[in-house]
């Protein structure tokens, strides 16, 4: 029988052997170890050869795991700085204080998570005392995202620091009354603490590595120079099953990112029990990063486990640990000593005559205490070799206990992430343990204290100076607001005012356009952040290749198969176009990384990420928010837009429902222009409030999201009178009257207002002089820019009249006094213009392309949507015959005449 494990001949042919004599003899060698020392050592012997070929730089293969020990063995560690019995002190008051805030907000059923952070106070307390840059160091200091659900942890350290105080702490989870600290990391809420929200596990982790690659790109840009920032991402080892976790780090190891650190508290749990029951979670997590490029540092054992080393002469105590499952690991942790004597050192003979040497005490201090998270100089000697790495990311897998120092009735529990209070005798167990100076009298009334050791206690003066030392306080959100950037020459946008003439042009195009002229701007130009995923070429910007070039930390190193034509593709190290491949989550990174440049580097940067509309907001709804959260700026632009615009392309590509989606999000101006003047209006009007002098009472915190269509059609010139870029701004303005449009209706005619979106508008406009020359109806046809700031002002204006204060709603001024029903047309589900119905005085209806999309030509899809020119002459004639101002008949008449 064939050993499958065997080199087969052909792969053999593959590689020739200059030496088969030699290569004979090595095999006989190892045969001859497997067969003396047996395979164990066999195995070891190629393991470490393997090593050695590794760190001599022979090109081979990664060894992808390594065994289940630490990184850095004891021997290696560096001292640890500081005063470690300090920050023991320190870390004692962190966790008693984030149990006490999360056990006396029970009482109000807000709940919280206490177990977290007990498994990862010393992977915090580590990085605040010696490595975390504060805002006033160098560059704009580092970068922490932090696990969500340690944020209690965060704010008990807060507390210490003065940051935050007891009234603080009694609103955890409690935010209505002004003074509350929200559950998790949440900028908007908190903008003075927190930079990146990160609970919407995933996000996180990829959110990083696009900072710390935007980092770079500033730098390289010349626009910052944050070469000394690091970025650091506290993850769990549950949330790693996240796709977004993992989906960018062979990016990371790609363009060499040692600017940025995993830490991943490994305590094998997630929220419902084991997250590897029957496997081992570090050693998959260490071989995905390994084999994606990265610099590992496991970091699992605490010192009581050195004697164990030391005694295990046989190498049956790192088998031993390879094999146990993590589910089993967590059973130890419950455990008395004589079940782990039986179960884990009676698995082989060598381990049963170690454990012989080891008293039930050792045995329990190794199982249930000593974990490599836990210990101040392990982590110290993880955080330090990992910043000093060059040329890859690091990643350190930290072994913690979920629930660590909570007691034995959290510890390892499957059922702890849920738990969300300790009784008072919990908590005087907690005491003893931590040797806190808390009496039982400060329990009054059962009420558990917080404890502070005060503000010119030695932990506190320690905390405080260690943080000075590292530049201010972390973590913290800094919005030294840099003086509004200029608005670029009214050239750029006046350009679009008279029309394209006979040429037709789609509105990507004249998106695209402008953001051309805008990006050579003296003042502005080098701050736009172009971002595409791999489709540039889709919608018309592979001109800006040569002129910006697509960042690449390499440059290019290599000669372009386009080199001689005009528009060669073109990467350069000080590349504006950030160019992600195939990847909308990974260019939604990129774009909250800009988006928030003000606050992280005080460098007010001007994003616009242009994608599928289909592939926005569908795929990434969730970044969006993120975004929202994160109080980023820029504008995302869904191209391609609409149900019907996208000729052959079928169902999963035709976006009828983005609208509806961004309009969910508070911070997301919703605009769908239909013509290229609307589009510079709008991108002027943006730059002024998100970058420029924002209006009294306008938040600067929003970003747009504008829909610009792949369809080329003739574009009119900007209608003349007062009141028109209002108009494009708050969502609705009259594009022309049956007379001005030259269609001269009959005395008398009947009316109808016709309003219509983005590329809907022209269809509306044929159904316009359709409506006059065949039926001798007169409408007006309104161009609706943006439904969603036309509901919002009028929510805002209900709003105001429940506070007893008059005001009426932009779209019923503009809208008052209009003759005849309003009928809205959209190339998308009628949901889109349904929001405003409400507060429509007139007659209301609405067409739109509800349902999923097809592959057919543009006018065969608005056919089948019933949304085409005559569909909209035959709803306008049904509204009018309604109300008895057309013959009921001239509806047949109409639905025959047109097929429909």
């Amino acid at each position: 029988m064939t050993d499958p494990n065997a080199i087969q001949p052909s792969a053999l042919d593959q590689l020739p052997d200059r030496d088969p004599e030699e290569t004979a003899e090595w095999q006989a060698s190892l045969d001859a170890v497997a067969k003396e020392a047996g395979p164990h050592r066999a195995a070891y012997l190629m393991r470490r050869t393997l090593e050695r070929a590794e760190a001599g730089g022979i090109a081979l293969p990664k060894l992808l795991e390594t065994d289940y020990v630490n990184t850095i063995p004891t021997s290696a560690e560096p001292g640890l700085p500081g005063d470690p019995e300090l920050e023991a002190r320190i870390t004692a008051w962190n966790r008693w204080n984030a149990a006490a805030m999360v056990t006396r907000g029970s009482k109000h059923g807000v709940g919280g998570h206490i177990a977290t952070f007990a498994s990862a106070a010393w992977l915090y307390e580590t990085g605040f005392n010696h490595f975390f840059k504060g805002k006033e160091a160098d560059g704009s200091g580092d970068q922490l995202y932090i696990q969500g659900h340690a944020s209690p942890g965060i704010y008990a350290r807060a507390f210490l620091d003065g940051r935050l105080n007891e009234a603080h702490l009694d609103n955890f989870r409690q935010e209505a009354g002004g003074n509350g600290l929200p559950s998790y990391p949440h900028p908007r809420r908190l903008p003075w603490l927190w930079e990146f929200p990160t609970v919407s596990m995933g996000l996180g982790p990829l959110s990083a590595i696009y900072q710390a690659r935007f980092n770079r790109y500033l730098t390289s840009r010349a626009i910052k120079d944050v070469s000394a920032s690091h970025v650091w991402a506290f993850l769990g080892d549950g949330e790693m099953d996240e796709p977004e976790s993992t989906a960018a780090i062979a990016l990371a190891a790609r363009e060499e990112l040692d600017n940025l650190t995993f830490v991943i508290n490994c305590n094998l749990q997630r929220l419902d029990g084991p997250v590897r029951a029957n496997f081992k979670i570090v050693q998959e997590l260490e071989a995905q990063f390994r084999g994606a490029g990265w610099n590992v540092i496991k970091t699992l054992w605490g010192s009581a486990w050195d004697e164990l080393f030391q005694l295990d002469t046989t190498g049956a105590l790192v088998r031993r640990l390879r094999q146990v499952p993590d589910a089993q690991v967590q059973t130890y942790q419950t455990r008395d000593a004589a079940y782990i004597r039986q179960d884990f050192f009676g698995a082989d003979p060598a381990l049963a005559e170690m454990a012989k040497l080891l008293s039930d005490d050792k045995i329990l201090e190794c199982f249930h205490l000593s974990r490599g998270g836990h210990e101040a100089r392990k982590v110290y000697a993880a955080y330090k070799a990992a910043v000093e790495h060059k040329g890859a990311p690091t990643v350190i897998l930290a072994q913690t206990v979920k629930g660590h120092t909570l007691g034995q009735g959290f510890a390892s529990k499957n059922a702890n992430h849920q738990m969300k209070k300790l009784s008072v005798d919990e908590f005087k167990a907690m005491r003893d343990l931590l040797e806190l100076p808390i009496k039982d009298s400060d329990f009054a009334d059962g009420v558990v204290p917080y404890g502070h050791p005060g503000a010119d206690s030695p932990e506190v003066r320690y905390l405080q100076e260690r943080r000075a030392a590292l530049g201010g306080p972390a973590p913290a959100r800094r919005t030294h607001a840099p003086a509004p950037l200029p608005a670029p020459a009214e050239k750029a946008f006046a350009s679009f005012d008279k029309g394209s003439g006979s040429q037709n042009v789609a509105t990507t195009m004249a998106f695209v356009r402008l953001i051309k002229d805008l990006v050579r701007d003296k003042e502005t130009g080098r701050r736009w952040v172009p971002i595409v995923p791999d489709e540039a070429r889709t919608f018309g910007m592979e001109s800006l290749f040569p002129s910006l070039g697509i960042y690449s930390p390499k440059g290019q190193t290599y000669e372009p198969v386009d080199r001689d034509q005009l528009m060669y593709y073109k990467e350069a190290k000080n590349g504006q176009i950030l160019n992600e491949g195939i990847t909308e989550a990974g260019s939604m990174a990129d774009f909250i990384a800009a988006s928030t440049a003000y606050a992280t580097h005080g460098e007010a940067m001007i994003p616009f990420y242009i994608f599928y509309s289909m592939f926005g907001w569908q795929r990434t709804a969730d970044q969006m928010w993120q975004l929202g959260d994160q109080l980023g700026r820029g504008f995302l632009v869904g191209a391609t837009a609409g149900r019907t615009t996208l000729t052959g392309e079928g169902l999963q590509h035709a976006d009828g429902h983005s609208p509806v989606i961004a309009a969910t999000n508070p911070a997301a101006l919703t605009y769908d222009p239909a013509f290229a003047y609307e589009v510079a209006a709008i991108v002027k009007d943006g730059l002024r409030r998100m970058y420029g002098e924002a209006a009294p009472g306008e938040d600067q915190n929003v970003f747009y999201y504008l829909t610009v269509y792949n369809e080329p059609l003739p574009q009119p010139a900007k209608p003349s009178g007062l009141g028109i870029d209002e108009g494009i701004v708050k969502g609705l303005y009259r594009f022309n009257t049956a007379e001005s449009a030259g269609i001269t209706p009959p005395a008398n005619a009947p009316r109808i207002q016709l309003l219509g979106s983005g590329t809907a508008i022209h269809w509306t406009l044929k159904a316009q002089r359709l409506l006059a020359e065949e039926w001798g109806v007169a409408a007006d046809v309104w161009s609706a820019t943006s439904w969603t700031e036309l509901r919002r002002d009028a929510l805002e204006a209900d709003a105001a009249l429940l506070r007893g204060e008059e005001r009426v709603p932009y779209l019923r001024q503009a809208l008052h006094g209009a003759e005849g029903p309003v009928l809205a047309v959209s190339d998308y589900m009628r949901q889109v213009p349904d929001q405003i119905a409400q507060w429509v005085e007139q007659d209301w209806s609405s067409l739109g392309a509800d349902g999923f999309g097809l592959s057919d030509t543009r006018d065969a899809a608005r056919r089948h949507f019933g949304v085409d020119a005559e569909s909209i002459v035959v709803a306008a004639l049904a509204q009018l015959a309604k109300r008895g101002e057309v013959k009921a008949t001239a509806v047949k008449e109409a639905r025959e005449k047109y097929g429909l």
